[in-house]
């Protein structure tokens, strides 16, 4: 008598894998009714007549592009199997809201400084002020990248050493390191507003949040997989 045994293959665990399904149809969605989606689901700054409740955790599933939700799911896929396999599916869908609603935090906290500073501004009788915070509240933040560079923390504070190579320039370093000099590179940006329509501080709040949470379970000696 023969035996066969079949290999199965590796799965997507459960979290990763209805994360990144949700946002490619959410996705598919805007690209049908995009200023409804947008509109509704983007995160707008408090006082703007459009912000909603539920625009905080929304927005983590809206993108503006392909590009945008391609790079966002890639990097959710290679790193977020990892993260959830090491520390478990259920830990794992807990710190990625809490990652994107830190972004979201962050970002809303620095648009309220700028805010306090146009207020300033209008009350000295700078006539640009009243434009720009109009724009600011008019301008929608979307895109799943808060909870993704939470994720890319976790991932680099899992696993420190392994290297992680970029594309261009074809440079590899030790997670730890590549995941510092591009928060660096975020806070740098940020501070400077060298690309203006990027939300960086959203991508340092997902990343303060993830390296807190990680920190804290560590500390706790809940960090790793204990089941579902």
């Amino acid at each position: 008598m023969q035996y066969y045994y079949r290999q199965s293959r590796p799965q997507i665990p459960p979290v990763t894998l209805n994360i990144i399904i949700i946002n490619t149809l959410i996705f598919l969605a805007t690209l049908i009714n995009e200023d409804f989606m947008i509109g509704t689901f983007g995160l707008f700054y408090p006082t703007s007549r459009f912000f909603r409740w539920w625009q905080p955790i929304t927005h983590m599933f809206m993108h503006g592009g392909f590009w945008h939700i391609f790079f966002n799911m890639y990097a959710l896929f290679i790193f977020g199997i990892a993260v959830e396999r090491t520390i478990g599916s259920r830990k794992f869908l807990l710190f990625y809201f809490l990652c994107g609603l830190g972004a979201a935090a962050l970002h809303t906290g620095v648009q309220a400084i700028r805010v306090a500073s146009y207020m300033n501004q209008m009350a000295e009788g700078v006539s640009t002020a009243a434009t720009a915070y109009g724009r600011l509240k008019m301008i929608p933040t979307v895109g799943a990248s808060g909870a993704v560079y939470g994720v890319l923390l976790s991932y680099a504070f899992l696993y420190p050493q392994n290297r992680l190579m970029l594309i261009f320039p074809p440079i590899s370093l030790p997670a730890k390191w590549m995941v510092t000099i591009f928060l660096a590179i975020e806070l740098l940006i940020g501070v400077t507003g060298t690309a203006d329509r990027v939300a960086h501080f959203a991508h340092l709040g997902g990343a303060l949040v993830g390296w807190l949470l990680m920190r804290y379970w560590r500390k706790k000696g809940t960090l790793y997989n204990q089941g579902w």
